[in-house]
């Protein structure tokens, strides 16, 4: 039998004061010490102490700052609890007392101010902190807990790093992978769906050749700046035009850079765009659509040669497994109530949590907590301004923490307990 309501609430019930301030200082810490993508040796050590003094069994640097805590507790299933860590090249503006002042150079080599702009920070001690409440009360359960805490989820390359140094093959196959992710929903509420939860997102630039020459001698020049111009406005016919109002896309050119001088026709152009897909074939059309324009554009400039057109990163549709959702769903509605757990519409962001049910070809369940005041949410949603309120990797979006970090916690070890078998009373 699976750990019945009864046991989760015994469990749950041990989440005292002590741990919940441990877990803010934590998450407070975290958050005042961000790190980059693949550069993330301190949260990871911290994750790790962590595990250790709840008595797991740690494996560090798999896939580079990746941590998996084994904690083994008799026969029973086998559950996969994950959480992300990394932040992003973005100057905090929230004016919190523990804001980052942190900068860091770039995989570029550019020095950049980062910050927790997408709740990683509140990942990590969500994660932590339930880890410790299950570790510190295993006389209510049996089974296994694979905690995972994933390097560069914003790059797309942690999930996929870990997996290429032998994750599936070192560690024990679970028979679920659970993650969730803040995001500026009231906090408190719990955002549930069977299905396609994140779109798929492919990141691409395109570098256009051109013949630089004087301003005053335009007629001497095949212009990457008009050539581009074009581009990014042709680009925008693609989800009006050739996207059915039955589907959904989003494309977004995020960066257009050319020439360094204002009377100097430059060599080349470079756009990167973003694209958001919810469906296989709608993917496929809208990448070959970008391909075809950028060419037809070059060739209509007259360009010395075609376009150079490279991936970025790449980011697989996150899918929800239908019966370990409803499990899922349950589980945090018994402990929640109904009024706290609801159906939510896909996301248009994008996850590489995807990567380890489909690794492990087994079932995995993903879910949102908001985290936005929900005094300020409520004002908001009322003056019709919720578009307002600081999102995801806005230099102003910083979870509140209460009742966000309960909430997360309790999540997570709940959806857990619906798998693990329950002790005998």
């Amino acid at each position: 039998m699976n750990a019945s309501p009864g046991s989760a609430a015994r469990i749950l019930a041990q989440l005292d004061d002590d741990l919940l301030a441990e877990a803010e200082s934590l998450y407070k810490d975290v958050h005042s010490h961000p790190e980059l993508s693949m550069q993330e040796h301190r949260t990871a050590a911290l994750a790790a102490e962590w595990l250790r003094k709840s008595g797991f069994d740690v494996t560090e640097k798999v896939g580079g700052t990746g941590v998996v805590g084994l904690l083994r507790n008799g026969d029973g299933p086998t559950v996969m609890l994950r959480a992300d860590m990394d932040a992003l090249p973005i100057a905090e503006q929230t004016g919190l007392p523990y804001a980052s002042t942190v900068t860091a150079t770039d995989a570029t080599g550019q020095e950049t101010p980062v910050m927790h702009a997408c709740g990683h920070d509140m990942h990590v001690a969500w994660l932590a902190a339930a880890g410790a409440l299950l570790a510190r009360t295993v006389d209510h359960w049996h089974g296994t807990l694979i905690a995972v805490f994933q390097p560069g989820e914003e790059t797309a390359e942690g999930a996929r790093a870990m997996i290429e140094d032998g994750l599936l093959e070192r560690f024990p196959k679970p028979d679920v992978v659970l993650g969730q992710h803040v995001m500026p929903s009231s906090a408190g509420m719990i955002g549930s769906r069977a299905g396609v939860i994140t779109s798929a997102a492919d990141s691409l630039q395109i570098r256009l050749f051109g013949r630089g020459a004087h301003g005053s001698m335009p007629q001497a020049s095949i212009d990457p700046v008009v050539m581009a111009a074009a581009t990014v406005l042709r680009l925008q016919t693609i989800v009006a035009r050739e996207v059915a109002p039955t589907d959904a896309a989003v494309l977004t050119v995020g960066a257009l850079q050319a020439g360094t001088k204002e009377n100097v026709i430059p060599d080349d152009a470079i756009i990167k765009l973003n694209v958001r897909t919810f469906d296989q074939a709608t993917r496929e059309h809208v990448l070959a659509a970008i391909t075809r324009i950028a060419n037809a554009e070059a060739e209509a400039s007259g360009a010395p040669k075609r376009p150079e057109i490279t991936t970025l990163d790449r980011y697989e549709l996150v899918s929800n497994d239908v019966a370990a959702t409803r499990r899922v769903r349950d589980a945090l509605t018994d402990h929640f109530g109904a009024d706290q757990v609801v159906q939510i519409p896909p996301l248009s962001a994008s996850e590489d949590f995807g990567s380890y049910g489909t690794g492990w070809q087994t079932a995995s369940v993903f879910w949102t907590v908001g985290g936005t005041d929900p005094d300020t949410y409520r004002k908001a949603e009322q003056a019709g301004t919720l578009n307002a309120l600081p999102t995801n990797h806005n230099p102003r979006f910083a979870p509140v923490i209460h009742p966000t970090l309960e909430t997360g916690i309790q999540a997570v070890a709940t959806a857990a307990c619906a798998w693990l078998t329950a002790a005998e009373s």
